[in-house]
């Protein structure tokens, strides 16, 4: 999750269940925000965590509301306008009721694996099935406007086609990356293959996108802004499926005393999407023998995100995925002469990105080695290095400038569907929008070229960065951007982690799955499919869940 709004108001609620299982709360008192590990920050300003670890008996404090209702069964319902009328607040549900919920919830997710590696096991991100535990989640979809929902899916396949054109115009993505270059190293290794690419005039016939478009509701304006696209590892297409899943099953069950209709959650083909694309490309690099490698991290504790989309390839589509780090396939990889790619004695039909997108994933020249191997071969590489490029967020700033998307595209209602997702985005070498940001860096995010989470700068931060990279004068401020500050509406919710129950004020961020397979002037698919929903207390800035900042969400259409 990126940009964000804070608030000094959230709480945390423990309670014993009658069946002996207890729960307790780990968090009274916190701070949201995680220390930066920006150079730009110094040690000084660096916020420090704070806990205070109290077991406490279960208590519930309504949050404050003009209007709060009765309803059946003794729990009360804050009045939140849905097309139904009502929507109840999860704050305000009584001990009895939560506790059953919160019970089936964690009964749901083990039996059905809406889980993750525990961090505190030591082989829980190497080997399936040790030290599992539930994936974070909120006990209850978050309401969402349904115009909203619609304009998020109708820009998909725009998004789509807008990365798909962008990737294909080489020197734009080098000329727009060219002062980056000299800033990050990164983008710098990324940069230079490409080159390469470019200079071997080698092209991608079959081009394979999985993407996801993420976006915040801006509580004033009322528009849905664009965070940021993600062109790689675009994560949780298995477990985003479950938890809407999950919320269908709880909203069904309870539906006599809650008073919602589980309808309203829409059905997630995020998992099955992303598999038939996979599969379709599979298809098209024609060798019924090929393989599926998926590319991960050495140690991977969202790996069952990952095994949900292998299963559903192999069961559904009879498609073989093997799972390789970087450095294994540079030392198994081979390249023959008519650009086959064999990793293992196996060849590879498609090439999937799960790590890569970071430079803590290059431990040593083995792994770069292995991914220009891989961008030389004639396998489908999902992302190609120029989709992956096309992603940056660079590039995003200058697609956002007057008239940049009439280079790429010529539809002129899907060029204004797309500008009006558009946040405030600037390059650094903008002297009036820095002077803007260091007076009020309150409304400005400072993002660098870096995927994950826990990157980016806020707050009295920006100032600071700002004014350092003023007075250093280099090349370094290429490696960021300035993002126009989103402030989202505040809603109670109840977040789950680790069998705890903590009643918190949150803010939520959509993620929209995109699917492109084009195989010369063909395109196979191009289509929306799927969500994710994270949420994440107000008072944080980062959102990622696989990061720790945020837990899986669903939609509640109002």
């Amino acid at each position: 999750m990126g940009a964000g709004h804070s608030s000094p108001s959230s709480s945390s609620l423990s309670f014993s269940l009658s069946n002996q299982i207890c729960f307790t709360s780990p968090t009274l008192l916190k701070s949201h925000k995680s220390p930066s590990n920006n150079p730009l920050i110094s040690p000084s300003a660096k916020l420090s965590h704070t806990h205070l670890r109290k077991s406490t008996n279960f208590t519930m404090t309504d949050s404050s509301s003009s209007a709060v209702l009765p309803v059946k069964g003794g729990a009360k319902v804050e009045e939140m306008k849905t097309e139904e009328g009502v929507f109840v607040n999860p704050h305000s549900i009584e001990k009895e009721l939560l506790e059953k919920m919160v019970y089936d919830a964690l009964v749901w997710s083990s039996l059905h694996g809406l889980v993750v590696g525990d961090r505190s096991v030591q082989r829980s991100g190497t080997v399936p099935g040790v030290g599992m535990v539930h994936a974070p989640f909120a006990l209850m979809p978050m309401s969402f406007p349904e115009s909203h929902w619609r304009q998020a899916c109708e820009v998909a396949p725009i998004f789509n086609e807008l990365i798909d054109r962008v990737s294909l115009d080489g020197k734009f993505l080098q000329d727009s990356l060219s002062r980056t270059k000299k800033a990050d190293a990164f983008t710098s290794r990324l940069l230079d293959i490409h080159s390469k690419m470019l200079e071997s005039n080698k092209k991608q016939e079959i081009r394979l996108g999985l993407h996801r478009s993420d976006y915040m509701l801006d509580e004033q304006t009322k528009l849905l802004l664009q965070i940021e696209l993600n062109t790689i590892s675009s994560s949780f297409s298995g477990l985003s499926s479950l938890i809407s899943e999950l919320h269908r099953s709880l909203l069904g069950h309870y539906q006599q005393r809650l008073g919602l209709n589980p309808e309203r959650i829409p059905k997630n083909n995020a998992v099955s999407g992303f598999a038939e694309a996979l599969a379709n490309a599979w298809t098209e690099y024609n060798n019924p023998r090929a393989v599926v490698v998926i590319v991960v991290q050495t140690e991977e504790r969202n790996m069952y995100d990952q095994h949900w989309l292998s299963t559903v390839l192999k069961e559904k589509h009879n498609v073989t995925t093997v799972r390789k780090t970087l450095s294994e396939i540079d030392a198994q990889g081979e390249l023959l002469p008519d650009g086959t790619l064999l990793v293992g004695g196996e060849v590879v039909a498609v090439v999937y990105f799960r790590a890569g997108y970071a430079p803590a994933d290059y431990h040593s020249e083995s792994e770069w080695s292995a991914r220009q191997l891989m961008e030389q071969s004639a396998a489908i590489k999902c992302p190609s290095i120029s989709y992956h490029l096309a992603g940056t967020k660079k590039i995003q700033q200058e697609l956002a400038k007057p008239n940049m998307l009439e280079r790429f595209l010529e539809n002129k209602d899907d060029i204004a569907k797309l500008r009006k997702c558009f946040a405030g985005l600037w390059s650094l070498d903008d002297a009036n929008i820095v002077n803007d940001a260091i007076q009020r860096p309150e409304l400005f995010v400072m993002k660098p070229q870096r995927e994950g989470g826990g990157n980016n700068i806020y707050g009295d931060d920006v100032k600071e960065a700002l004014l350092r990279l003023q007075k250093e004068g280099n090349e370094e401020d290429a490696a960021y951007i300035l993002m126009q500050r989103i402030f989202p509406t505040i809603s109670p919710t109840i977040l789950m982690r680790e069998g705890i129950c903590h009643k918190e004020h949150t803010i939520s961020e959509l993620g929209i799955f995109g699917a492109y397979l084009r195989n010369k002037e063909k395109v196979i698919i191009n289509d929306q499919c799927g969500y994710l929903m994270r949420t994440k207390v107000s008072s944080s800035n980062e959102g990622g869940v696989a990061a720790g900042f945020a837990v899986l969400d669903s939609l509640y259409l109002s």
